[in-house]
């Protein structure tokens, strides 16, 4: 008799748990959106040559306000020459990048004009209220299959500070499915409130193996909003002092550019990316690009440099100016870069 009614005590309990996530995601789904992406990226094309090629991507992301701003991933977002939203209603509209943190992989984008009204907006949560072993939802668009949906626990939290100590990284892990176009995706609550967007996955394979991860909604919310991380539209990597010798860099270290996208406030500075794909201790970086030394008066040598600069750049007023000074060919140049 006991053993009948734990049976039907646990399908019951299963009954009303999927009835739940039913009614969750009919009333969620109409916030997540799909988002695709075009990129340059510079290939081998034999020999020493390279060549650019425009590059196509996929993500999803989180429609958080009725201007239409939308919290993604930045990984997914933060080199896009061009931004396509599909909202689930149909509707299409393209977007820029507003602000973006790489370290948190949290990035906010704008769509170009107004969505339709009736879009609902998704309700930001407490992450730090969320608790391990609660369940969650994710709703993105794994290889292009739009609104998919995957349900598990939050399985972990993992937290960091940055090199300064100034901010905080923090990232969810959960066994709900995470796959390529689930990045930039809400992870809700069973109370229907974003909690963590999609991050990354570890894997062996490749492929999903229980193991995912998603930045904090709180972290977002903190250095999206309060910090004011703008985008500038520059993708670059710190140089290390044994790279920084070999470049001949006088102030033994300095942001080497990858990457600068065109249609930015550092592509309109005339910010230069790179133009030749080396591995350097087992790791691909683009090199010929402006080597950045000093932001404001302050020297980006290493890792506590760069984020001082960095904190002291979002302190600048919107349009205000932001004075870099950078080695190119060998010779120091002076740009002016407008803040967005």
């Amino acid at each position: 008799m006991k053993i009948r009614l734990f049976i039907a005590l646990s399908f019951l309990a299963t009954q009303l748990f999927s009835q739940d996530v039913e009614k969750l995601y009919d009333q969620l789904n109409p916030s997540v959106v799909t988002i695709l992406v075009k990129e340059n990226k510079l290939i081998e094309a034999g020999g020493n040559q390279v060549r650019q090629v425009s590059a196509e991507g996929l993500g999803s992301g989180v429609y958080i306000d009725k201007e239409g701003y939308i919290i993604t991933a930045s990984h997914v977002v933060h080199n896009a020459e061009s931004i396509m939203v599909l909202f689930p209603n149909g509707e299409k509209a393209p977007a820029k990048v507003k602000s973006s943190s790489i370290s948190a992989d949290v990035a906010i984008i704008k769509t170009l004009y107004k969505p339709n009204n009736s879009i609902p907006v998704a309700k930001l949560g407490d992450s730090d209220a969320a608790q391990i072993g609660e369940r969650v939802m994710i709703i993105g668009a794994p290889y292009g299959l739009e609104h998919s949906l995957s349900v598990g626990f939050l399985s972990g939290r993992h937290s960091q500070k940055s090199f300064a100590g100034t901010t905080k990284i923090e990232f969810l892990q959960t066994d709900a499915a995470i796959n390529h176009g689930n990045s930039g995706g809400p992870m809700f609550n069973m109370r229907g409130e974003v909690i963590g967007i999609v991050s990354h996955i570890l894997s062996e394979s490749g492929g999903f193996q229980g193991l995912g991860f998603a930045s904090s909604v709180n972290i977002a919310k903190d250095i999206l909003h309060d910090r004011s991380n703008r985008w500038f539209g520059i993708d670059g990597i710190l140089l290390e002092p044994k790279m920084a010798k070999m470049m001949n860099v006088p102030t033994g270290g300095g942001l080497l550019i990858q990457r600068v996208v065109r249609n930015s406030p550092g592509g309109a500075a005339g910010f230069k990316g790179g133009d030749i794909i080396a591995i350097i201790d087992g790791r691909e970086v683009i090199l010929g690009g402006d080597i950045i030394i000093e932001i404001n008066g302050i020297k980006v040598s290493n890792e506590v440099e760069l984020e001082e600069a960095g904190v002291a750049m979002n302190n600048i007023e919107k349009g205000g100016v932001v004075k870099v000074k950078l080695l190119r060919a060998g010779k120091e140049v002076d740009i002016e870069l407008m803040k967005p």
